[in-house]
């Protein structure tokens, strides 16, 4: 229902009831519906509706929107190095960084971490108004750890696995909330795997967490709770590693809390979603998010195995391991069998159901493709598997028992080998780190774009580091997860988008120690602007990896900045063909808006974005027009020329070329016109505008996209 109401004498709970007994038709009923009403930072509530009554009350003007309540899922030391941000780093503004509170809406938060230890710490400051809300296995926040919440409006709990408190049991929230903010914890490992430093990107910052996933997933209505507190409680930025498919800004509850805390100067940051390699799969698209894809850093884990005919090879995985004997008997799936029941399953694969015990005891077994078979195998007191998986992978997953995932040609010698020996034997030992040369490039899991709302807006926004991440763990949850995994550690290693989002917060948190007066666009453009490009491209180019990976000591001093206001994006939302009513609630403003009376958004995209994208249909032919203002935040007197780099096939037009300043925070605007035509069977064309002062290097790519067959 957009801003809380200003208006003297109005109650938000008495509007709510007034507006639920007309949908309804009866008042004792419209107070029964109601679940929770949001009257803190911005107008709503959420109630138990039949259809038609859902219908009845999206019609009136008073409403935004009204959608259904989903539920939605997460996206799961040596990073912070890789990012220029070492542990030396002397360019920290630590006093400002400590003012500084980091949101984070998750599984909640393990506070008896190292990673939350508040030695050294002040008290909170002075701007929080939160709360620490205890419960089952939390009895409290510290000075690090500032505040705690937790939402379950609709009381669905799995009592087994889920307790009442701001508790991790799943180890998720600990992970994000230390990769983000935790402290400088030395000789940290899972096992002695990944060993070294941990700490956040700002370490001297404060956390606050609102726990809004359960066992069941992440609820819609809880989501709008936590946003509706963490805008009023005083963060300064929020990072949300959940997600679920695209809907419309207005029916969507992270779009939705994101704005208002856009409108209050909080960035929110978003993971993109783990359904990549794939396109058009990027999640949290709406513009005023940071939407964060996943990256590598310069090392991989590397699990070794050695055949009883000598042969060595290596798979990929988390193996905590280390072999008790200098050999195991080797079984595959097929000699494993279970011949004396009737089987439901690829006995191939090693399904479960389909092996025998006494064949499978104390051996390592190869198994197909890459599901539970070490849970399968833990389950027939197996040592160890093998597994194949169908194409190269670049995550490392933990395993229940020792196992490694190898590739299809590595899978082949193995069962060879098996087929041809009398007493087949095999070692798998535990996982090292290996260093390479080849990232960043982004992770095979991150999800792509285009996105399927603005077609016009290139998301994913930023890259981060995403891949095989150490960072703290709850010790209410076992490494894997699963039933027998009796390894609680401090630490543990992960992967996802859900991981790359933190390292975005935390690295927009660090420049806005610098820059406490920047909008939140004004932070994530100099994010995007500055990041770095990926060292290994893939095929999709920026659909994948947006703007680069960040670099957030360069991102401190971008030079120039595309900012954005709030008539900005309220000229952006008409233009887009949003309900100027909807549009005028939501933005808070007294007098009705009126789509058609205000300035229309410039350009093709009809925002002033960092990066630059044109979604082709049907044609070929390509001719977009792009109209970008930069303010100046480098030094007073400046001279920015433009460079284009631009394949066969595409002209880039830059005008004017040379962007002259006289002071700072003064703007310039220019326009780019992009022509040229999409080659037969080409689906992509990738170009780079860079302006520089000699100083600054300011980027924003510039992506033509046409999918064969359509997409969407």
């Amino acid at each position: 229902m957009g801003n809380v109401p200003e208006e003297a004498g109005i109650s938000a709970v008495k509007e709510h009831h007034s507006l639920l007994t007309t949908a309804i038709g009866d008042e004792k009923l419209a107070r029964e519906s109601k679940i929770h009403s949001y009257g803190k930072s911005f107008n709503g509530f959420v109630a138990r509706l039949l259809p038609h009554e859902a219908k009845r009350l999206s019609e009136e003007e008073s409403v935004v929107s009204v959608f259904e309540n989903t539920r939605r899922k997460l996206h799961t030391t040596r990073t912070w190095d890789f990012l220029g941000m070492s542990e030396k780093l002397q360019k920290r503004n630590s006093k400002a960084q400590s003012n500084i509170i980091v949101g984070l809406l998750d599984t909640g938060i393990w506070v008896e971490s190292p990673s939350f230890n508040d030695k050294g710490f002040g008290p909170p400051p002075a701007k929080w108004k939160g709360k620490c809300v205890t419960g089952a296995n939390f009895t409290r926040c510290n000075k690090k750890v500032i505040g705690a919440r937790y939402y379950n409006l609709d009381n669905a709990l799995d009592t087994n696995t889920d307790q009442k408190s701001p508790v991790d049991t799943d180890g998720h929230g600990t992970h994000t909330s230390s990769t983000a903010a935790g402290e400088t914890v030395k000789g940290s490992s899972l096992y002695g795997i990944a060993q070294g430093t941990a700490r956040g990107g700002v370490p001297s910052a404060r956390i606050a967490m609102y726990k809004v996933c359960w066992s069941g997933g992440c609820a819609d209505m809880d989501i709008l709770a936590a946003f509706d507190d963490a805008i009023g409680d005083g963060v300064d930025l929020i990072s949300i590693s959940i997600g679920g498919p695209s809907r419309s800004y207005f029916d969507d509850s992270i779009s939705i809390g994101s704005f208002h805390a856009m409108k209050k100067g909080i960035l929110t940051a978003c993971s993109a979603g783990n359904d990549g390699p794939y396109q058009g799969t990027v999640e949290n698209v709406a513009p005023w998010i940071m939407t964060v894809a996943a990256s590598t850093i310069d090392r991989k884990f590397v699990t070794a195995v050695k055949l009883g005919n000598g042969m060595r090879t290596s798979g990929i995985s988390i193996n905590t391991f280390s072999p008790r004997k200098a050999m195991y008997p080797l079984t595959n799936g097929a000699r494993a069998a279970n011949v004396t029941a009737e089987i439901y399953g690829n006995v191939s694969a090693c399904d479960y159901g389909t092996l025998s015990m006494k064949k499978v005891k104390g051996k390592i077994v190869y198994c197909l493709g890459s599901g539970s078979q070490d849970y399968t195998i833990d389950h027939l007191q197996g040592a160890g598997t093998i597994m194949a998986v169908d194409a190269p992978t670049d995550i490392a997953i933990a395993t229940l028992i020792a196992g490694t995932f190898v590739v299809p040609e590595v899978g082949i010698k193995i069962d060879q080998y098996i087929n041809s020996t009398k007493n087949p034997q095999a070692v798998i030992y535990k996982t090292r780190v290996v260093n390479t040369s080849t990232a960043p490039f982004i992770a095979s899991f991150s999800s792509r774009g285009p996105q399927k709302i603005t077609l016009n807006i290139l998301k994913p926004d930023i890259a981060a580091p995403g891949l095989d991440i150490l960072a703290a763990y709850s010790e209410l949850a076992s490494v894997t997860g699963l039933p027998g995994d009796r390894r609680i550690v401090p630490f543990n290693i992960l992967s996802g988008t859900s991981m790359a989002c933190p390292h975005a917060a935390a690295a927009a948190a660090y420049v806005k120690s610098f820059h406490p007066d920047w909008s939140p666009a004004a932070i994530k453009s100099a994010l995007m602007t500055t990041a770095t490009p990926m060292k290994t491209k893939s095929d999709d180019a920026e659909l994948a990896s947006g703007s680069g990976q960040i670099n957030p000591t360069k991102a401190v001093h971008p030079g120039l900045i595309y900012d954005l206001n709030l008539s900005s994006y309220t000229r952006f939302l008409c233009k887009e063909g949003y309900n100027s009513t909807a549009i005028g609630r939501l933005i808070g403003r007294k007098k009705k808006l009126n789509c058609s009376t205000i300035r229309p958004a410039q350009g093709l995209d009809g925002l002033n974005y960092p990066s630059m994208h044109f979604h082709l249909t049907n044609e070929s032919s390509i001719s977009a027009i792009f109209r970008r203002t930069v303010t100046n935040v480098g030094f007073a007197k400046s001279l920015y020329k433009a460079t284009v780099h631009s394949p066969k096939g595409l002209s880039v037009t830059v005008s004017p070329r040379v962007l002259t300043f006289s002071r700072s925070h003064q703007t310039r605007s220019f326009t780019v016109l992009v022509k040229g035509s999409m080659q037969s069977g080409a689906s992509i064309l990738s170009a780079l505008l860079e302006w520089s002062d000699t100083k600054h290097s300011v980027k924003s790519p510039i992506l033509v996209y046409k999918q064969f067959p359509p997409l969407f």
